[in-house]
């Protein structure tokens, strides 16, 4: 803290710098983005900096997790400013290396997870998605050698793939969770949302509110597969095109039938005009009432 912030564009810059914060044993923690940095980003730096006295945040638009018909070339991309983001943040070294450098000539090693990455959720609609994801992820951690790793809930699937990756191979990392940062409407805050016309944004907010809706309605123990139907009505209606509107166990991601399957988690996918929205919240666990407040 308190040294200018640096940029790193190799491996072997960036390993310096981590050797030695290693021999002066501080904690490191990487916040991996993609650029186009926002307030969400700042939460989960700000979260970093409360657990480690070095944080480090890489900004790699990766191109394994794009499917051809998406939005690679097109991905916002706003360097200058997310340096200036990042210096008022207190981060203490950007990792930003070009496609050749974390994919040089010859690459020909992927990670294929499975488990939460096959949970019929975002897998369903990007088949390709959650192997560029696990892939990247793997180096970046590699790479970086942090003992902490943010990232957000409101990615709720990428979140479980990379806690799940990180336990089977046993890498020497805690994934850390935070939570999504919300516009005051409620919309969660993404780079894409700088698709959305005027109009579209005034719907966007939609989206949390059926999600917030039905978690209540759920947690009051209405019907699990009408909250669900009714939910996804009220999306469609109010004009998105849906792609999944669904609850899961809030660790595994596999289907539940009820609220007594555990803790859940409601997770929605969907389209308004160009757009592609994500968003998530969990059920909240009714408090239990003792007999003397049931009999009043």
């Amino acid at each position: 803290m308190g040294d200018q912030l640096r940029v790193a564009r190799t491996v072997p810059t960036l390993r310096r710098a981590v050797l030695r914060w290693r021999a002066a044993r501080e904690r490191l923690a990487l916040v991996p983005t993609m650029g186009a940095l926002h307030a969400g980003h700042g939460a989960l730096v700000r979260a970093a900096r409360r657990r480690a006295r070095r944080v480090v945040v890489s900004i790699f638009v990766n191109p394994a997790q794009f499917a051809p018909e998406e939005d690679l070339t097109t991905y916002p991309q706003t360097f200058n400013s997310d340096v200036a983001m990042l210096t008022g943040l207190e981060a203490d070294l950007i990792w930003a290396p070009s496609t050749d450098v974390m994919y040089p000539p010859g690459f020909a090693t992927r990670v294929v997870p499975a488990g939460p990455a096959a949970a019929g959720l975002e897998d369903r609609f990007r088949p390709h998605f959650f192997e560029g994801v696990a892939t990247v992820v793997t180096k970046l951690l590699v790479q970086c050698a942090p003992d902490y790793a943010m990232f957000g809930e409101k990615d709720y699937q990428q979140l479980k793939v990379v806690m799940r990756l990180a336990s089977d191979l046993d890498l020497p990392v805690k994934i850390a969770p935070v939570p999504t940062v919300r516009e005051r409407d409620g919309l969660a805050l993404s780079s894409r949302n700088a698709y959305l016309s005027a109009d579209e944004r005034t719907v966007a907010p939609m989206l949390y509110r059926v999600l917030s809706e039905s978690a209540d309605k759920i947690a009051r123990g209405a019907l699990l597969a009408r909250v669900l139907d009714e939910g996804g009505v009220a999306i469609e209606r109010s004009g998105f095109t849906l792609d999944y509107f669904d609850a899961r166990h809030a660790e595994t991601l596999q289907p539940v039938a009820s609220l007594g399957d555990g803790p859940l988690r409601l997770l929605v996918a969907a389209r308004l005009g160009k757009t592609r929205l994500i968003d998530n919240v969990a059920v909240p666990i009714a408090p239990v009432r003792s007999a003397k407040s049931r009999g009043r």
